[in-house]
């Protein structure tokens, strides 16, 4: 635990690995509907740095907040947690226009 507060730790799955030291990771949470009563599934995308460029698509990692290291990176990757097999297909990259 850090001085100045508990720091934030979230574990997602790396969708992107195309820039140099970054990567994309998908967090997924479950939020309940206001009205209906309904759990539904949000996800959210942030970029984290990936110093050694370890991590590859599909990798499930834990990322950890720090300061500002660009002006969308705020996370850093702290270590990952396991990797698909090498035949298994990572999930669907971003479909293009559909």
């Amino acid at each position: 635990m850090s001085e100045r507060g508990v720091t934030k730790q979230r574990e997602g799955v790396v969708r992107t690995d195309r820039m140099e030291k970054t990567v994309v990771v998908e967090l997924e949470r479950t939020v309940l509907h206001a009205r209906y009563k309904k759990y539904l599934k949000r996800r959210t995308r942030v970029k984290a740095h990936d110093e050694g460029n370890q991590c590859r698509v599909g990798d499930r990692v834990v990322i950890v907040e720090c300061r500002p290291l660009s002006r969308e990176k705020r996370w850093r990757v702290s270590r990952v947690l396991n990797r698909p097999a090498a035949g298994e297909a990572p999930a669907a990259p971003e479909s293009a226009g559909v």
